[in-house]
């Protein structure tokens, strides 16, 4: 197959671009600059709205991972605008792009992300849940919406709504296991608010099984079927290290340091199901927490 990919320098466009090239697939890359000699792309600039719709008649596949990193910095309004417009402006470029091209992608993926859903609590939510309130989940809901100029189009669309990516190479997991290994970690908050989760190696198959399992379109949970307590993140953590966990970090100290970004990011629950995508015969290989972080951070 012919496919493009925004965000390919990113932490999960890496691993999609590396998967795709190594199944013998054309891969070119969306990209805020010019072409290199031995990486295709093609040059965009979703600032100023600008991108030629010429070079995108030649793809069976796009997949649009490109945005503001939300877990950098403190969330001041301009860094929240920054993330709102990187996400809504141009996912809003891309699929408008696509609608004008004469021979259209088979299929258009658009990351989304679990914050669609909101802080809920106790609550199971899956694809047929409305949306929560807040930043991320307001932020979320509008992202989706910025595709409906591909699927007016007919493209085949789909909502990518992507929980907390595990992977030793960046992520959750770069900034909190050197802190375990010296012994300094510790539940967040209460503990009790629910992660919803997936390994990097299992949303790369799912883009991969989304390429091709056409009957799945619209929103769709990229998370693993067992979403834990942070309290039981926690301790698989600690269990896999060989550390112990005993300094918690407490909500209004996250507050005091995060502001808005701590309720949000660190004590928002949120429990969501992959439904259709074990509905449409998705296998997980990480299904389960503490064997998944064995198998990535074994020595």
């Amino acid at each position: 197959m012919r496919i493009l990919i925004s965000g390919a320098s990113g932490l999960i466009g890496r691993a999609v671009v590396e998967h795709f090239s190594a199944g013998g697939h054309e891969v070119t890359r969306l990209v805020r600059g010019g072409p290199t000699a031995n990486r295709p792309a093609i040059w965009w600039d979703p600032t100023a709205q600008q991108l030629d719709p010429l070079p995108f008649e030649r793809f069976d596949a796009v997949v649009h991972l490109a945005g503001e990193n939300i877990a950098e910095g403190r969330w001041t309004a301009e860094k929240k605008a920054r993330i709102r417009e990187s996400r809504v402006a141009g996912t809003r470029l891309v699929a408008q792009t696509l609608a004008q091209t004469t021979h259209k992608p088979r299929v258009f993926i658009s990351a989304s992300a679990s914050g669609f859903y909101g802080n809920r609590g106790e609550e199971w939510v899956d694809e047929s849940s409305p949306p929560g309130t807040g930043f991320l989940a307001e932020t979320c809901v509008e992202w989706e919406e910025a595709t409906q100029a591909a699927q007016k189009a007919g493209i085949h669309t789909v909502l990518l709504r992507i929980g907390i990516v595990l992977t030793p190479n960046g992520g959750i997991l770069a900034k909190v296991v050197p802190l375990f290994r010296v012994g300094l970690g510790g539940r967040i908050g209460s503990g009790r608010q629910f992660l919803s989760w997936i390994s990097l190696d299992d949303l790369v198959q799912v883009i991969d099984f989304l390429i091709l399992k056409e009957t799945v379109a619209g929103p769709v949970n990229a998370v693993s079927p067992s979403p834990v307590r942070n309290r039981e993140f926690t301790a698989a953590l600690a269990r896999v290290l060989r550390r112990f966990a005993i300094f918690p970090a407490p909500a209004w100290a996250l507050r005091l340091v995060m502001g808005e970004m701590a309720d949000e990011l660190l004590l928002a629950s949120t429990r969501v199901a992959p439904r259709r995508l074990q509905e449409a015969g998705f296998e997980f290989r990480d299904p389960q927490l503490e064997p998944t972080l064995r198998r990535l951070l074994r020595p």
